[in-house]
């Protein structure tokens, strides 16, 4: 008796809409994921090839890591508030107050370690009143640093009488102007701080701390996470490291003013908002914040090399901080 067989034919594409469905989204979900990265490395790629010799010559190589040293800083203090899912408009003014104090210390006569230290304590005393101002008294982060941005830089002008301070011990520049292995000390500062930042964001208990109420404040605070202890050192952590980019630049320019870092802030902001496009989760996190520091900073070197208007570089910087926080919002939707 013959015996038959039932072969089942194999699924065509069109009979799978849904894996085809998972495949595109997980393809536009890659590209989304790495676009911050093609966008640094195309920019490099483009600015190398208008101008080869100038671009992507060591000397300019080196300087730009020299221009981007006191972003890297003040955007890793920013990119510590956003983990928590907070927002600090004073960490530039916060900068400018903390390095007018420790030169008005200097020029007052006290010792240069002596004015540095207090210099870093003015930069914490001021992320702690913001951290008392969102986690205590409920005041929104936007408002408070916004009221802080405000008072701080009132604050420093008073420190420097709105006058540029010059005339610092010589042994202070060593700080923003000496050289290891022939990298800039800023650079060395930056990397160091960078590093310190990542490791507490990624490996210690506060850092997941940070994550879990940046993520979803009410079901850390059911797991037990203090959620007001929390973003009050968070705040407080970021005024003490924007207190020390503000010191570095001002040893670096060798003078201080009321103004000295406050266009940092928004430059801070936007390298953030850029990093968090390589986050699966959409949350700030310092390796994309770094890349988007290099964006800024290749963007602008490029620009200067290439001989654009510093008016249309802001224009540019205004429309990459809309498209950083659209990717983002977008990012986190998708999340």
């Amino acid at each position: 008796m013959a015996t038959t067989e039932t072969v089942s034919a194999a699924p065509l594409p069109q009979d799978r809409p849904d894996e085809a469905r998972d495949e595109r989204k997980s393809l536009s979900q890659m590209v989304l994921q790495s676009g911050t990265i093609i966008a640094l490395v195309g920019l490099i790629v483009i600015f190398g090839i208008m101008s080869p010799s100038g671009f992507l010559s060591l000397g300019n190589l080196t300087n730009i890591l020299a221009q981007v040293a006191i972003l890297t800083i003040i955007a890793g203090a920013q990119t510590i508030v956003m983990v928590t899912g907070h927002f600090d408009l004073s960490v530039g003014t916060t900068a400018t107050l903390s390095g007018a104090s420790a030169s008005a210390f200097m020029l007052s006569g006290l010792p240069v370690p002596v004015a540095i230290i207090l210099g870093l304590l003015v930069g914490l005393g001021v992320g702690m009143i913001n951290g008392f101002l969102v986690a205590f008294l409920n005041i929104s982060a936007i408002v408070a640093t916004l009221a802080t941005l405000t008072t701080v830089g009132g604050l420093a002008f008073i420190v420097t009488d709105g006058t540029t301070l010059y005339g610092m011990p010589e042994v202070f520049y060593w700080v923003g102007q000496s050289r290891i292995a022939g990298l800039p000390m800023p650079v060395v500062i930056a990397v160091v701080v960078a590093l310190v930042i990542w490791i507490v964001l990624k490996y210690t208990t506060v850092g997941r701390r940070w994550y879990a109420v940046g993520g979803n404040a009410d079901v850390a605070r059911l797991s037990g996470v203090s959620v007001r202890g929390n973003v009050f050192w968070a705040f407080a952590l970021a005024g003490l490291v924007s207190g020390m980019g503000g010191i570095v630049l001002v040893s670096r320019l060798s003078s201080a003013s009321a103004t000295s870092a406050n266009d940092y802030m928004m430059l801070a902001v936007a390298a953030v908002f850029l990093g968090m496009t390589l986050s699966n989760s959409g949350q700030a996190n310092l390796g994309g914040t770094l890349v988007g520091v290099g964006i800024i900073g290749v963007l602008q070197n490029g620009l200067n090399i290439v001989g654009v208007n510093t008016y249309v570089q802001q224009v540019l910087t205004g429309i990459i901080i809309v498209a950083a926080v659209l990717l983002s919002s977008f990012k986190s939707r998708r999340a």
